[in-house]
């Protein structure tokens, strides 16, 4: 029985070696599974080298390619926590998550290697001076810089991709503990500012059991699956990479979505499962032969966020390609229903629950029967997380229940409807934006009082963010001046897709009794701009 997620990299390299893995789209690489396997042991062995030891964390900087694959899963060989960040992140952004996960390694490419510089170097200038007694435990991680050269005179501080792989010597074999804390994946969550979920290799290999158990199979081992979800991402991460790693299937990995260039990758490696977020689906509309790039393709999986059922039938209608979703979070690892398990599939339905997985709906009175009043989706199953990093806090309840923050219903057949977010998560193209950090960052623009962020409905991302600023009194700025200088701050600070797409500039936000912005009234206000009612 496996108890380590990478073993089953070691168990495909054994049964199907010769076999393709892992196709980079880009440049045409390709990897079979004993030479992936073979990979992953000369990165653990690397990193054992280098003096990194059990639990350590890593932080993995990298696009979609190859060297993600093997240093994800060479950093579990070797007993080290594995912390893959967005590759698009803003400095500011990546050196609050390396330092709060106390990293000791970040491995980057060329796209991400000078925002990882910077990082670093801005944790270094902290530490330097800074009372101890606060900075307990921080580090200056090493970086490994994968297809880029390392700076000159930096020898003690970066080494490159290939000198990690020089290492022949494996760290001594770990006990068969599947509760081993094996990735941190940081998200929004339901409250607070970003913060990693810890997830284990018994949660991570859970769901990827649960998925394999689904009948029609989401994946088999005749299938080459399309790697556009980013590795970083749950979805992508364990969803995708870690069903092909079980079925030995073949995964294609893609840098990025591109219309045109989707298209020709699905056709040029005869892709059958494409699993994607529903963005996609908007963009796929104006293609006109679509029905013929994709006619071999068997199933599309679609996740992350809701994917309205208009251009579900849309899509089916044009391809013949049956659509199934499916609904998830990061602290689920992530999937917790599918329409493939649902005996007759309806219309908006994200599914039943996988098997092992059980559901839950709860309000203040307690729980609910199915096809009542929404309440809050509570999950229970071996997938969930251990709580967030680093003491484990707001994880699942003694008796394993975890209250996701979302609310649904449940039909008489077990089928679970979306309804609503307890909190004000806005998820763009499948990532989630939490209004608190956004605010944050506006407040700090000359001239703002106050800021309020909320999502609106957006055809092409799913939701977008919007910003609603109230000037600060004596404000020199006119009001274009002050959004554009808050889009101009915003595009400095934050990730693209945390940044707001609109900033409406306001004399007043509206309040509760309580003080809190009443954020119902301004998604209400933004709803009636979107149909033309107010300027």
């Amino acid at each position: 029985m496996t108890s380590h997620l990478d073993d089953l990299v070691s168990r495909a390299a054994a049964e199907a070696g010769e076999r393709a893995a892992l196709v980079e789209a880009a440049t045409g690489r390709r990897t079979t599974w004993a030479a992936l396997d073979a990979e992953v042991s000369r990165v653990a062995a690397g990193l054992a080298a280098g003096g990194l030891v059990a639990g350590y964390r890593v932080v993995i900087a990298l696009t979609n390619r190859i060297e993600l694959v093997t240093c994800y899963l060479g950093v579990l060989r070797a007993g080290l926590v594995a912390v893959p960040v967005n590759p698009r992140s803003t400095t500011g952004e990546l050196a609050r998550l390396v330092a709060d996960c106390g990293a000791r390694l970040v491995v980057a490419d060329r796209s991400t290697v000078s925002s990882v510089r910077q990082a670093v170097a801005g944790i270094e200038d902290a530490l330097v001076g800074a009372d101890p007694e606060r900075t307990r435990g921080a580090v200056v991680p090493r970086v490994v810089v994968v297809g880029a050269p390392v700076l000159p005179g930096t020898a003690s501080a970066e080494s490159t991709y290939d000198e990690l792989t020089t290492g022949t010597e494996l760290p001594a074999p770990l006990s068969d503990d599947p509760e081993r804390l094996a990735v941190l994946l940081y998200t929004s969550g339901t409250s607070g500012r970003p913060r990693a979920a810890m997830l284990t290799h018994r949660a991570l290999l859970a769901n990827i059991e649960q998925n394999a158990a689904v009948v029609p199979a989401m994946v088999t081992g005749d299938d080459v699956v399309l790697g556009v979800l980013p590795l970083f991402h749950v979805y992508g991460l364990n969803a995708v990479l870690g069903a092909v790693l079980r079925q030995r299937a073949r995964l294609v990995l893609v840098d990025g979505f591109e219309v045109e260039g989707s298209l020709h990758v699905i056709e040029d490696e005869a892709v059958t499962v494409v699993p994607v977020a529903p963005p996609v689906f908007a963009h796929w509309q104006a293609v006109a032969d679509l029905g013929e790039r994709l006619s071999g393709v068997r199933l599309v999986l679609s996740g992350s966020a809701p994917l309205h059922a208009d251009l579900v039938a849309a899509f089916t209608g044009r391809t013949g390609v049956e659509v199934h979703q499916g609904y998830g979070l990061t602290e689920a690892a992530p999937v917790v229903t599918s329409t493939l398990r649902s005996e007759h599939p309806k219309r908006d339905s994200v599914g039943a629950a996988l098997p092992g997985v059980e559901l839950r709906l709860v309000d203040e009175h307690g729980d609910l029967p199915a096809g009542e009043d929404p309440g809050e989706i509570w999950v229970r199953g071996d997938n969930l997380f251990s709580g967030y990093w680093p003491a484990g806090s707001d994880g699942p309840d003694e008796e394993g229940w975890y209250a996701t923050g979302d609310v649904g219903f449940l039909d008489s057949d077990g089928d679970l409807f979306l309804v609503d977010r307890v909190k004000e998560l806005v998820i763009v193209s499948g990532f989630n934006v939490y209004p608190v950090e956004v605010e944050e960052v506006v407040a700090e623009v000359d001239g703002v009082a106050e800021a309020a962020v909320i999502g609106a409905e957006d055809p092409a991302t799913g939701e977008t963010v919007v910003a609603y600023v109230k000037p600060r009194p004596g404000s020199p700025y006119p009001a274009g001046e002050l959004a554009e200088l808050v889009r101009e701050h915003c595009g400095r600070r934050l990730a693209r897709f945390k940044q707001p797409t609109q900033v409406h500039v306001v004399d007043e936000l509206p309040h509760t009794v309580t003080g809190k912005v009443a954020k119902g009234r301004l998604r209400e206000a933004q709803r009636r701009r979107s149909m033309g009612l107010l300027e």
